[in-house]
């Protein structure tokens, strides 16, 4: 008779109290492409963009430019300004959906190139709301002592994706990449996500295979941004225990500038700085809330340790909202 198996415990990491973000950092390419150089392009014109979409300008990479030659860029600023040492990270996240190619993974490379030594890894593609979900997901990997120091990036490449000849879209999409290190705390400083999706309109926004470009239902995405995103962003307040008049900051996902000023109206967040990095950006996707909020903080418009909303929604539908202490 064989003897009672005695089944071992498990192990499990001590837990960290809180996770917080301690540096931001952010990377636009040096080409600048103005309203009036689409209007070379397609039927348009400075007002009727600006009118539409409140776009001045937005950034587009160079050919050669990669998404990993920009989130380096933007994560190697985000080491620096946090004082964080590439040997002390242990886990990478890049956000992205406009990858030419699905393997190898943005992550590792950019990892290896910044000097990074055997981290975890891995690219998140929940289009424009990429960056709060990889940011949650990090926060947990710390809470959870999965990780001690995480760099999480969001990066695009969106000009590879983009129909020139498409006014819909060529007017709104542009490149960049910004970047994040969250590390353990005592206290949080990364509150409750608050995240969902709406998959029955996953087709108002598509590539449809690998010869597309990206397409969307302008008008619809733009109802559903104006009325399904305020109350995500909200909860997310009431999750963390601030009250909307108490922040400092709110950062919406810049897809467009009417969608940002009507979710800042429905907020009613009277003492906070409302991103509009759009106007001179364009919608950069998973890299435009980390990329906003880098420039706010450089340019000095919001102070240190005041709670931020991040607000990410678009392709999917995908959305998430979360509180956060700004570094």
């Amino acid at each position: 008779m064989t003897a009672a198996y005695e089944t071992p415990a498990l192990r499990l990491p001590e837990v960290t109290p809180g996770a917080r973000v301690v540096a931001f950092g952010d990377y636009q390419p040096a080409r600048v492409v103005t309203n009036d150089e689409l209007a070379e392009i397609v039927d348009t014109n400075d007002e009727w963009i600006r009118s539409r979409v409140g776009i001045a300008e937005r950034r587009v990479a160079g050919p050669e430019e990669t998404i990993a030659d920009m989130a380096v860029q933007a994560g190697g600023k985000a080491l620096a300004a946090g004082g964080v040492s590439p040997e002390d990270i242990d886990l990478v996240i890049v956000a992205t959906c406009s990858t030419e190619t699905p393997i190898p993974n943005q992550a590792a490379t950019v990892a290896h190139r910044l000097g990074i030594k055997a981290p975890g890894a891995f690219d998140l593609n929940a289009a424009c709301a990429g960056f709060c979900y990889a940011l949650d997901t990090a926060a947990s990997a710390v809470r959870t002592g999965s990780a001690r120091n995480v760099l999480v990036i969001g990066a695009e490449k969106m000009s590879n994706w983009i129909d020139w000849n498409d006014r819909s879209t060529c007017i709104i999409f542009a490149d960049g990449a910004g970047a994040a290190v969250v590390t353990g705390a005592a206290e949080p400083g990364v509150g409750p996500v608050v995240w969902g999706s709406a998959g029955d309109l996953a087709d108002k926004i598509i590539v449809a295979d690998r010869q597309s470009f990206i397409h969307q239902e302008g008008q619809a995405v733009f109802r559903w941004a104006t009325t399904a995103v305020a109350p995500v962003a909200l909860a997310a307040c009431e999750r963390a225990g601030v009250t909307p008049d108490q922040l400092a900051a709110v950062v919406p996902h810049q897809a467009n500038l009417r969608i940002v000023e009507a979710i800042a109206r429905r907020l009613k967040a009277v003492n906070a700085v409302v991103a509009d990095d759009i106007v001179h950006s364009g919608n950069t996707s998973a890299a435009s809330i980390p990329m906003a909020l880098s420039r706010m903080i450089e340019r000095g418009d919001v102070p240190s340790g005041a709670p931020a909303l991040l607000v990410g929604f678009g392709a999917g539908l995908s959305y998430a909202a979360q509180v956060i202490q700004i570094p």
